[in-house]
């Protein structure tokens, strides 16, 4: 059985699962969602690697202050787990807002950094589900507190339980119904909506680290994504597997937008083949301060 930990970082709450021992993978989760989202691959990779998996601020079992949801704000939260747990390098894994958040976390502490694999991204282009951008338009935390009720949620439980024991699975509305739950929480709901505001306006994402790219070129860089992904549309992954030299791109046919739960033995296959990559060298965070600085580390990096 998995087991929930928590740790104390600066006065708040961080929950989180560490598995296994060996070399580490940072498995970081998406929007509305938790660990629990790593479940059906967490056990595998967790027989030849440590796998640390948590709950970010404001989701799951964490604390949820109203504080700083911004993306850099979870990559600094992840560096003072990494280090209050003793760690210091990692492949980092992250899945929708969870790989901005691996990509701005590779950005700000590329010396934690060995390699990145990035499961139906965001960050990668402005196009996202018309849901999240609704969401994300000015009056929406007015009708956040009716859009799951206590009784459809019992209802969808019921069901859900039923599709269980009559042995129907459907990963992919299990993740959007885990998502879809925790807004019955009004902590949560502020949490949500503070973190979705930081990414996403209502012409889409907002924030694009495609600029930026080009700083992981020397990182092994591997991109998985569902054809059929709704939420975060796959020619996304094509573009950044365009951007970032050498990376490696994984497209699975039938798979929406929750690969490591639809498809969860191709995903570890996939993960374990990657992680025999040789690893980043390691080197030290990124200082640019204007853009001729930003042109001449690309110039340095080429050069070397």
């Amino acid at each position: 059985m998995i087991e929930l930990q928590q740790i104390d970082l600066h006065g708040e709450r961080i929950a989180y699962v560490d598995e296994g021992s060996g070399d580490v993978l940072l498995l970081i989760h998406g929007m509305a969602g938790s660990s629990t989202t790593w479940k059906a691959v967490l056990p595998s990779l967790a027989r030849t690697h440590r796998v640390i998996a948590p709950d970010l601020p404001g989701h799951g079992e964490s604390g949820k202050p109203r504080g700083d949801y911004s993306l850099g704000a979870f990559a600094a939260t992840l560096r003072d787990l990494l280090r209050e747990l003793g760690i210091g390098k990692v492949t980092v894994v992250g899945q929708s807002l969870g790989g901005g958040v691996a990509m701005q976390f590779t950005y700000q502490h590329p010396e934690y950094c060995e390699r990145l694999v990035l499961i139906g991204s965001g960050g990668l282009g402005p196009d996202v589900n018309w849901m999240l951008r609704l969401l994300a338009a000015p009056g929406a935390e007015l009708v956040m507190p009716i859009i799951a009720p206590k009784p459809v949620l019992v209802a969808g439980n019921k069901i859900r339980s039923w599709l269980a024991s009559a042995g129907i699975q459907a990963p992919r509305a299990d993740e959007t119904w885990r998502s879809y739950s925790s807004l019955n929480d009004r902590e949560a709901r502020q949490a949500f909506l503070r973190t979705l505001r930081s990414v996403v306006d209502h012409r889409g994402q907002a924030v694009s680290a495609m600029n930026r790219l080009y700083l992981n070129s020397e990182m092994p860089t591997l991109l998985i994504w569902g054809e059929d992904d709704r939420i975060i549309p796959v020619a996304h992954g094509y573009a950044a597997h365009e951007a970032i030299p050498r990376s490696r791109l994984e497209v699975l046919p039938g798979v929406g937008h929750y690969p490591h739960a639809e498809a969860p033995a191709k995903v570890v296959d996939i993960l374990i083949d990657f992680l025999g990559v040789e690893p980043a060298q390691a080197r030290p965070p990124v200082a640019v301060t204007n853009s001729g600085g930003a042109a001449r580390d690309r110039q340095e990096r080429r050069a070397r």
